[in-house]
């Protein structure tokens, strides 16, 4: 019985502890997208998709057409409201508190920010692309591991995909390409094609972000020897292995497949290894993003 009240103290806790994390990450991201919309991306009028892009096209709209100036992040925040109360009054609340607390502080943000931000690559589009894409990519991809969002183009696709046999992704993928069209009537074929190139740095990046480096690589191994195989990855390569039940449909016969995670250092050394026991086996090795557990990084480092 306490032991059961400790282990709940101690999951609360953890929660408590994540959550204050979560917003803490939430918050550097967003200023970070802020930061790269307002050096690289809107005064080089660049969209880069989704409603920011969407508010640029129209700041520059307004502004050269009827001299009217309207602040980027005050039409981020009235897209996003117009879309949480549409998403709201559809499907409930279920978006909770972090994608409000996204949708506020990145458009506070961008208007906040922009009169202290230099606009830099004002003389160069495809820098102006490739930084202002991986700067937001980087902003963008830590909301994203903190289990947050900013609204926008994700709204639109929960709307969307029970009513269209798309997924989320393809949904996010054609609303990015609306706003390039927009964008190239608005300001021209050239700058939308720009936009359209940010949209895929940032993407990128976002995957970069939250997958990390392909530092560790994996290795399934077919052999006539897993035993002694598998004892010299776990004490020669202080690596530990997993015997894995397999059947060669070919021959028809059932035998064990190992399967082990090395660093990117170690996989020379794990073939050396497998040939030197049995030069017929056949392995196949695949980059590994991230790694979890006993020899790599400790399972609550990165949640």
């Amino acid at each position: 019985m306490v032991r059961q009240v400790l282990a709940k103290t101690n999951a609360a806790t953890v929660l408590k502890n994540r959550r204050v994390r979560d917003y803490i990450l939430m918050t550097i991201g967003i200023l970070i997208t802020a930061w790269g919309l307002n050096a690289f991306l809107i005064p080089n009028k660049l969209a880069a998709g989704g409603v920011s892009g969407l508010a640029t096209v129209f700041y520059y709209l307004f502004q050269d057409s009827f001299g009217i100036t309207v602040p980027v992040g005050v039409q981020m925040l009235a897209m996003n409201s117009v879309l949480l109360i549409i998403g709201i009054s559809r499907k409930g609340w279920r978006y909770g508190a972090k994608t409000v607390y996204g949708m506020v502080l990145v458009s506070v943000a961008v208007d906040v920010l922009a009169p202290f931000t230099p606009h830099l690559a004002s003389h160069d589009q495809l820098l102006a692309v490739l930084y202002g894409g991986a700067v937001t990519g980087i902003g963008m991809g830590l909301v994203f591991k903190a289990r947050g969002n900013t609204g926008g183009t994700d709204i639109v696709a929960q709307l969307l995909v029970e009513k269209v046999n798309l997924g989320i992704g393809q949904i996010m993928l054609i609303a990015d390409a609306v706003v390039t069209l927009v964008a190239a009537v608005v300001l021209g074929p050239d700058l939308a094609l720009y936009g359209a190139v940010a949209v895929f740095v940032m993407g990128a990046v976002i995957d970069l972000v939250q997958e990390g480096l392909a530092v560790e690589k994996a290795a399934f191994i077919v052999c006539d020897e897993p035993g002694r195989i598998a004892d010299a990855v776990m004490h020669q390569l202080g690596r530990g292995a997993t015997g894995l039940v397999a059947k060669g449909l070919y021959s028809g016969e059932s035998r064990e497949m190992l399967f082990t995670v090395v660093s990117r250092r170690e996989i020379d050394s794990l073939k050396a290894l497998v040939h030197a026991v049995d030069p017929k086996a056949f392995v196949v090795i695949a980059n590994v993003h991230e790694v979890l557990g006993e020899g790599f990084k400790e399972m609550g480092a990165n949640l």
